[in-house]
């Protein structure tokens, strides 16, 4: 487990108080881009040991009496049906998900904004479902030559085309499913309206990655790089803010490149820019929380190497090329770092060619790595979860959690009735008995009770797992990763 680093509660903190700052510098209106993920931030919580997954949204409930939120979604996303990886559902019912989730914590959404709206048929349906459910929702169309067309962009038929978005509160947040939905060009769409409206409002990005007030080469800011890879993100020296203070800084190439024209931008609406760089428009506070930078490296360079793993097996599975791999890997150099610093790989591995079969390990919080194999009974990955609970709870390793009596119905049911291809049963099952083991078997509740200390856990898979094992392992906060090899020839693969 990672040892902790970074301060969260300092963080909720300072990072409230400088979002309320830069809210009355700008005489009480404030568009904040939030970049990233407002819930289930593991990213962060993995390369900042000690953030809370959650932090976001703890610091908005925080300002929750001045703020509103507003989903921005790409029509053209809604009609490809695109995915959000991590999740593996779609923008469109992502953006439900997340209203859900906010309101839940009692913070109000005002509005959807479907952005580059083209009268997409999906689109259309999807505004029209929205509106059934009692959400407000607004269009932005697309506009030719964005954003360097700045006299087409600052016309009626270009942000004067748009629908205004009726907002209340002095902060506004506005996010989105996923990245390129729009989130920036909905913001300077306000900005645009409300000057015309004679209401001289702000705009701020809020973006944990990278930490400006890092070093370039920093672990933190590379395993950045490695989790955008596909995006082909580079983090860069920020040109603008050497010139303006003399000072270095960190931001990513997206925002350098798009300044210029940004503040160009900025001279239009209000006769001048409030900002001198791109760094200037951030307010992440994250760098000031960081109190052991050597835990914080060290769990920053694991998550390169958990991204490497990612990238392999992605374009095993046919859902992505060598590039990302051929980034990471240069990080990886970049970092100082190998496969060998992950030291459940080589168990794993090493345990796969003792019996021949798949395998794999996990590491304990006391450093010690157990290792599960394939058997006749159970597959590796059941086998090591098994393993690693009863180390966890103290029950010797001789000792049976679910006899071989309960597994085998089980298997011939999964067979024989349901018709599975493989009678192992798959993390979920495994914990089901185990739960109904625990009814009577005293060492089966112990194994229960030990499930939680499995979160933040290290383990590696000689196989590429079903999606229902990995989705199991992301549910119980284990890190996983995989080789990028699958058990079988076969072509499908669930």
């Amino acid at each position: 487990m990672s040892k902790i680093g970074f301060d969260n509660d300092k963080y909720l903190k300072t990072q409230s108080e400088h979002i309320r700052d830069r809210i009355s510098k700008f005489g009480g209106k404030l568009y904040l881009e939030f970049g990233g993920k407002l819930f289930d931030d593991y990213h962060a919580s993995r390369v900042l040991p000690g953030f809370q997954p959650d932090s976001k949204i703890t610091m908005l409930k925080e300002l929750r009496g001045q703020a509103e939120i507003v989903i921005v979604i790409n029509a053209a996303d809604i009609e490809k049906n695109k995915v959000r990886g991590d999740l593996g559902i779609t923008y469109d019912m992502d953006v439900l998900r997340l209203i859900d989730a906010f309101t839940g914590e009692g913070l109000l959404v005002s509005s959807v904004v479907l952005t580059r709206f083209a009268d997409q048929p999906a689109a259309v349906t999807y505004e029209k479902k929205l509106k059934a459910l009692g959400l407000k929702v607004y269009r932005h169309y697309p506009i030719e030559g964005y954003p360097s067309n700045i006299p087409l962009i600052f016309s009626d038929e270009g942000f004067g085309h748009n629908d205004f978005i009726e907002t209340s509160k002095p902060l506004v947040v506005i996010t989105a499913p996923g990245p390129g939905s729009g989130k920036m060009a909905t913001c300077l769409s306000q900005l645009y309206h409300e000057h015309k409206r004679g209401v001289e409002a702000g705009y701020a990005k809020f973006e944990t990655f990278p930490i400006w007030d890092l070093p370039l080469n920093h672990p933190v800011n590379l395993a950045y790089e490695a989790a955008t890879a596909d995006l082909n993100d580079v983090n860069m020296i920020d040109p603008f803010h050497l010139e303006a203070y003399g000072k270095t800084v960190v931001n990513y190439n997206r925002d350098v490149e798009v300044f210029p024209v940004l503040n160009a931008m900025f001279e239009k609406i209000s006769g001048k820019s409030p900002y001198k760089s791109p760094t200037d428009m951030g307010v992440n506070m994250a760098g000031s929380c960081i109190f052991d930078d050597e835990a914080v490296s060290a769990a920053a360079n694991q998550e390169i190497i958990r991204r490497y793993y990612q990238a392999e097996c992605e374009h095993r599975k046919g859902n992505a090329g060598e590039a990302p791999i051929r980034k990471i890997t240069l990080l990886m150099k970049k970092a100082g770092i190998t496969i060998s610093d992950r030291p459940v790989v080589a168990a794993a591995n090493i345990k796969a060619e003792q019996t021949g079969n798949p395998a794999a390990a996990m590491e304990m919080p006391d450093g010690t790595i157990l290792t599960g194999r394939t058997s006749e009974l159970l597959g590796a990955s059941s086998a090591l979860l098994l393993n690693a609970l009863k180390y966890l709870a103290g029950i010797p390793d001789s000792v049976e959690l679910i006899s071989p009596d309960f597994i085998e119905p089980v298997k011939k049911l999964k067979v024989e009735t349901l018709g599975d291809h493989s009678s192992l049963l798959h993390l979920n099952e495994i914990l089901i008995a185990l739960t109904i083991a625990g009814v009577s078997n005293e060492n089966a509740r112990k194994a229960l009770e030990a499930v939680p200390s499995l979160k933040s856990l290290e383990a590696h898979s000689t196989v590429i797992l079903s999606q229902i094992d990995e989705r199991v392992f992301k549910e119980l906060g284990i890190n996983l990763t995989c080789e990028p090899t699958y058990e079988s020839k076969k072509l499908y693969h669930k």
